[in-house]
């Protein structure tokens, strides 16, 4: 029976130039002493992982694996948010996204795009050469600042938008899809892939792709006004990773879903630690039980008040007490007989007089 894996923990948010967050060996030992059983790796950080030498060497990617197993975890999915967010950047975005890129790539986005599906074909054969089923990445946005447009969008431009986006993304697709890899687009408010209608006009537009699938994230929907427990009802085939993430939106008279420009810290809706926000990880968990989601369950750390450490900390046991063990039995078996068809028959009035 398939069961959900975890707890694991997403690496970025932590990586650094000190010492346990440097290296490979010191952040997967730090983290399997917290009690992960995973680590999901950010592939731009370069002290964790060499991009290009895991998409060319088995080897390395089995010297990896050793270094984590060694340190009592697994790797869970490889990470090109960075990379993936330069896939389809609009111009207006161009000076706040050049620092995604190599310094040399800067003030050039041609060059930065190209070098953005490289690193994502890359992701693909390393993903491949690691063993590992799913890929978390963004899609880039082409059509972000028509969200809330004034003046009005005119005919065909959202069209127009999502089929940019699925030509550039397609032939990832298909890399992907050639390493038995599900590429995940972690749905998310700045991404054209934000909702589950923007989902569905992205796979349609790649001719439902069958590798185009989801990365799922409460804590966008908690901040969107979204129902994020009938999201999985709608999008449950597609989701093939989850991050464990916290959020609240806190009504105000004096702002909402946009934030007012303001900082984390006094925006009405904002990310949390596990447990102090606002998400029902309960009916969460039990969602994914209820369709036998199978991968893993990853803790995303950005909370606005909290130290990084302490909600890592904290995470462990709050990942634990909410994943659920699917049972095997109805709770009323014990009352039941076998099969019995004329004994049905008997008790529907079939067979009377």
């Amino acid at each position: 029976m398939a069961q959900m894996k975890g707890p694991a923990i997403f690496l970025a948010q932590f990586a650094g130039a000190e010492a346990p967050f440097d290296t490979l060996d010191n952040i997967s030992r730090w983290a399997g002493d917290l009690g992960y059983r995973g680590v999901q790796v950010p592939t731009w950080e370069s002290g964790l992982i060499d991009l290009e030498t895991a998409a060319q060497s088995r080897d390395y990617c089995d010297e990896l694996k050793g270094i984590c197993a060694g340190n009592g975890v697994e790797i869970t999915e490889l990470s090109t948010h960075l990379q993936g967010q330069l896939v389809a950047a609009h111009p207006a975005y161009d000076d706040l996204f050049d620092a995604f890129a190599p310094a040399g790539l800067r003030r050039n986005p041609q060059g930065r795009q190209q070098w953005a599906v490289e690193q994502l074909m890359l992701a693909a054969r390393a993903s491949e050469n690691l063993g590992l089923k799913a890929h978390a990445t963004f899609s880039g946005a082409l059509l972000w600042h028509m969200a809330y447009p004034w003046p009005q969008r005119p005919p065909g431009l959202v069209e127009a938008g999502f089929a940019e986006l699925a030509k550039r993304w397609i032939p990832i697709l298909d890399a992907f899809d050639d390493a038995g890899v599900d590429l995940c687009y972690e749905i998310h408010p700045g991404e054209d892939l934000h909702d589950g209608v923007t989902f569905e006009r992205f796979l349609d537009a790649t001719g439902g792709h069958p590798r185009c699938s989801i990365l799922y994230d409460p804590s966008h929907f908690v901040l969107q006004q979204l129902d994020y427990v009938q999201f999985i009802d709608f999008y449950h085939e597609r989701i093939k990773m989850f991050h464990v993430k916290d959020a609240e939106f806190n009504t105000s008279g004096r702002s909402g879903v946009y934030g007012g420009y303001q900082d984390w810290q006094d925006r009405p809706g904002r990310f949390r630690s596990l447990g102090d926000g606002q998400v029902d990880f309960r009916a969460v968990f039990s969602q994914f039980a209820r369709y036998d989601y199978d991968g893993w369950a990853v803790l995303e750390w950005e909370c606005c008040l909290k130290h990084p450490e302490d909600g890592a900390s904290e995470g462990v046991e709050f990942i634990n007490r909410h994943m659920i063990r699917k049972t095997d039995k109805a709770f009323d078996d014990f009352a039941g007989a076998g099969p019995d068809e004329a004994a049905n028959r008997r008790i529907l009035g079939l067979d009377a007089g």
